[in-house]
């Protein structure tokens, strides 16, 4: 339990500052649990909190997928109003996703998840009274990455897919996030490891990928290193940038020991080789989570009003 909460660090410095955010909360109703996936007998689950009004302001009718997430551990315990009261308060739809959790489940399956989330959401955009063409994604730490794996590699969806969920695309149209991880094969400084290994060594099992093996009727681990490699890549966004990606904003403290700035430097580079509209903001001598980092969820929320505020067609 301790690697969760080390990676996770943001959500309960956030939850401290959100313990007196939340005496102004927004008004707003909210749906638990709603199911947007089933994998191995088990539900997986999302919350839908809905402003009382959003007439004129800038996220009427945009939605905001926030990611529960910290050291790749999700839990429905986790959401808490405070993280997202500033989105509500500016009419955004919000939809708080509870993936499939360390240590039962690894980043590639975690990542399966958050995709399906994506689909169902967008295959529920007239029920939830959403634009499916302006949702945005943001989380912390883990949920940062997971954040960014969606804005790099978010896909079309199977139009031959029975499950017409399956059908919709996982694509965003904004990204904002803070601290995340985005290159686990070359974290703080160029060819170092972190699949589990240096920095991330107290994080082994989201890195402890194995494949199921018919013959054997049984899930194998994975230890060939090229594979392990393979996978690597596959799961660091910074691999997966290119030209028709979503805005994005990272906020990040440049004395993070545990995810080094460079991650954030490494993948706005590369955004910017690709003239995607991004911002990288850099709060000085602060670290992996800091005392106010609830007032940054402000300049998050003014990034996606500047980037979902208006329907698709209606943008210059």
């Amino acid at each position: 339990m301790k690697q969760f909460l080390t990676l996770g660090l943001c959500l309960t410095v956030v939850l401290q500052w959100t313990s007196t955010a939340s005496i102004a909360q927004e008004p707003h109703t909210r749906k638990e649990d709603v199911i947007y996936g089933r994998k191995f007998g088990t539900a997986l689950t999302l919350d839908v909190f809905s402003p009382k009004s959003d007439e004129g302001k800038p996220g009427k009718g945009a939605a905001i997928v926030f990611v529960v997430s910290g050291g790749w551990y999700s839990s429905h315990d986790h959401i808490n109003l405070g993280f997202i009261n500033e989105f509500l308060k500016r009419g955004y739809t919000v939809f708080t996703v509870v993936h499939g959790s360390q240590p039962k489940f690894t980043i590639p399956e975690v990542l399966e998840d958050m995709n399906r989330s994506i689909r169902f959401i967008r295959s529920r955009a007239a029920e939830y009274k959403i634009d499916p063409n302006r949702i945005g994604i943001c989380g912390a730490s883990a949920g940062g990455h997971i954040s960014l794996m969606i804005g790099t590699a978010g896909t079309e969806g199977n139009s031959a897919a029975t499950d017409p969920v399956e059908r919709e695309s996982s694509r965003v149209q904004a990204v904002a996030c803070f601290f995340p991880p985005t290159d686990f094969l070359n974290y703080g400084k160029p060819g170092e490891n972190a699949l589990g290994r240096g920095i991330l060594k107290d994080f082994r099992a989201p890195f402890d990928f194995h494949v199921y093996d018919e013959a054997k009727k049984a899930f194998i681990p994975i230890t060939d290193e090229d594979r392990i490699i393979e996978i690597g890549k596959s799961i660091s966004p910074v691999n997966h940038v290119s030209k028709d990606d979503a805005p994005t904003l990272i906020v990040h403290g440049d004395a993070d020991f545990l995810v080094p700035i460079q991650q954030a430097e490494i993948i706005i580079e590369k955004l910017k080789e690709n003239d995607v509209p991004c911002e990288l903001v850099v709060k000085k001598g602060q670290g992996h989570g800091w005392a106010d980092i609830g007032k940054d969820l402000l300049t998050l929320a003014d990034w996606f009003d500047k980037h979902l505020a208006q329907p698709a067609q209606d943008k210059e």
